[in-house]
């Protein structure tokens, strides 16, 4: 019996030795996806540059979609990381146009690890619209969006 009790202590402790000091880190919570349940059409905007042009394509293309197909049957959600937070910006010109899109149905997402990055690198916060649907990750966000039946759309 003793021997039955030992060989079972030196297991217990092979157990303790080899679990992980600490659990691993929780997975980053990331921005539900959009509440259309009549959908057809699902729809991510890809935005991560600073160029004007390419923010007023994506404006124009949600823009489009909202004309081409019944806005309770398409899904769109512009996903802004890196530089392309700047068309989420409160002083950005195309502000009114955002937030028009927003009133339609379309979401707009921030990264906040962009934020934090340009909060840590200028010791100031961005100043976000507050439409705007902070997620961690904004490339997490797209990936899960594509793996729940999201076309992904670069512009």
């Amino acid at each position: 019996m003793k021997r039955r009790s030992r060989h079972q202590l030196i297991i217990c402790a092979l157990l303790v030795a080899l679990a992980p000091a600490s659990p691993p880190p929780a997975r980053a919570q990331q921005a539900p996806l959009q509440d259309k349940p009549f959908a057809e059409h699902k729809l991510v905007l890809q935005l991560s540059d600073k160029d004007p042009k390419k923010q007023a394509l994506v404006i124009s293309v949600a823009n489009n979609l909202l004309k081409f197909y019944d806005p309770d049957k398409v899904a769109i959600e512009v996903v802004a990381f890196g530089p392309g937070i700047d068309l989420l910006r409160s002083e950005s010109t195309s502000r009114k146009l955002v937030e028009s899109l927003i009133a339609q149905g379309v979401r707009f997402d921030v990264c906040l690890n962009t934020v934090e990055t340009i909060e840590r690198e200028t010791g100031k916060r961005p100043d976000i619209i507050p439409a705007a649907t902070p997620v961690q990750v904004g490339v997490a966000q797209i990936l899960l969006l594509t793996e729940n039946g999201y076309t992904l759309v670069r512009p």
